[in-house]
């Protein structure tokens, strides 16, 4: 089945698998989900990851959720796509957004590859926004 949202089926799986709890989401692998996933990793959203190369022709993201030892809650509060495949949304360079006065991340995807809204200030590119999370 082809998916028309390849990101935003990522992230609901990631998001669904909070909500039950879950330890562990697999996710079919592509090399945006693959960088998206390093970035969350570098962020401190998620625990660890790993590419499974040999789960289907495809490929697999193995990914350990994060979640607060105390209170048991997710590390990820909110994933919102914000881009889509019907309504794009891009932005300059002097325009990136910023995500709770930068305590949240949002996640563009330049011309030099797929990076977070500080990196791409710091280079000085625009592009598309992916998501934001916090």
């Amino acid at each position: 089945m082809a998916l028309t949202d390849p990101i935003a089926d990522y992230l609901t799986r990631i998001r669904n698998a909070q909500m039950a709890g879950h330890r562990m989401v697999e996710i079919p692998a592509s090399n945006l989900k693959k960088r998206i996933t390093e970035i969350l990793y570098n962020q401190g959203y998620i625990l660890k990851y790993k590419f499974n190369e040999t789960a289907n022709k495809q490929g697999a993201i193995m990914i350990a959720l994060k979640y607060d030892k105390e209170s048991k809650k997710p590390v990820i509060q909110k994933l919102t796509r914000v881009s889509r495949p019907g309504l794009r949304q891009y932005v300059k360079s002097t325009e990136l957004p910023s995500v709770i006065n930068g305590l949240g991340t949002a996640v563009i995807s330049t011309s030099k590859g797929v990076v977070t809204e500080k990196t791409a200030r710091k280079e000085n590119v625009g592009g598309e926004v992916l998501f934001y999370i916090y």
